[in-house]
């Protein structure tokens, strides 16, 4: 008798454990249910960063299109910008092109340049012992206009009377334009030779160099003055119009012969 009654405990120990077993596998079978469930869930996450992506993006775009919109249809924004630093960078930046004015000779002949937008350099030409050349850049935006040659004069740094100052001999017979233009980052170069004969006699108490690069249109204020150093030997000078290069610079010096 205890045999059987021992089986049978078995037997629903056994119905027991087989029920447990279904309640996992149920269990399971929710869990399943519930990692598929979760899918969607990533899916809907996953389409909330895109779409915030995308909103980002698109604004980003919208903002975009808004700035070359803008451009293109005033055209002259970027112009104001430029004009209003005095550079093309800032223009260019601006505008997303690489100009920054105007840049024609007309523009040119019709708009002396200024004084604050030029950069004025004086230094000895390489391979000669009298000549100097004077660079003007234009480091503004537009083109702009100079004389055909700048007024220079050559005197004493220490002197309070400059009416002894030496002027040089310049080409005669100038006509055409109404100035030499000058286009933004670039220069017009002039040479001057201080003793183009190299002779004996020359005067030795100059010792300075004043230029004044547009002696159509500056005032007289805005003449600048170069150190020439110690042993300066000056007799008729010579001075060329403005040209591209040193070199050409150089022919038109030689040409000079009535004074300025």
């Amino acid at each position: 008798m205890r045999t059987i009654h021992s089986r049978k405990r078995t037997a629903a120990l056994g119905a027991a454990v087989t029920t447990v077993l279904a309640l996992a596998l149920t269990a399971c079978g929710g869990d399943g249910g519930g990692t598929k469930s979760a899918g969607p869930a990533d899916n809907a996450a996953k389409s909330a960063a895109s779409a915030g992506a995308s909103q980002q993006s698109g604004s980003g775009s919208g903002s975009g299109s808004d700035d070359s919109s803008g451009t293109a249809t005033t055209g002259g924004s970027a112009e104001k910008v430029t004009s209003s630093t005095g550079t093309s960078k800032s223009g260019a930046a601006k505008a997303g092109t690489t100009t920054g004015g105007n840049t024609s000779d007309s523009y040119a002949y019709k708009h002396p340049c200024k004084s604050e937008d030029l950069s004025v350099r004086v230094y000895a030409r390489e391979g000669s012992a009298t000549q100097q050349v004077i660079e003007v850049n234009n480091t503004g935006a537009n083109a702009c206009g100079l004389s055909y040659f700048p007024r220079v004069s050559l005197g004493s740094e220490s002197a309070q009377d400059h009416s002894g100052d030496v002027t040089p001999l310049v080409p005669s017979g100038l006509g055409g334009a109404p100035a030499y233009p000058v286009k933004p980052k670039t220069a017009a170069i002039a040479v001057i030779d201080l003793n183009p004969s190299g002779a004996d006699g020359a005067l030795t108490w100059i010792n300075e160099l004043n230029v004044l690069a547009d002696g159509d249109h500056m005032p007289n204020a805005e003449q600048l003055n170069f150190p020439l150093g110690p042993d300066v030997k000056v007799l008729d000078p010579k001075l060329g119009l403005y040209s591209g290069s040193i070199a050409d610079a150089v022919s038109s010096m030689k040409q000079a012969d009535s004074k300025s």
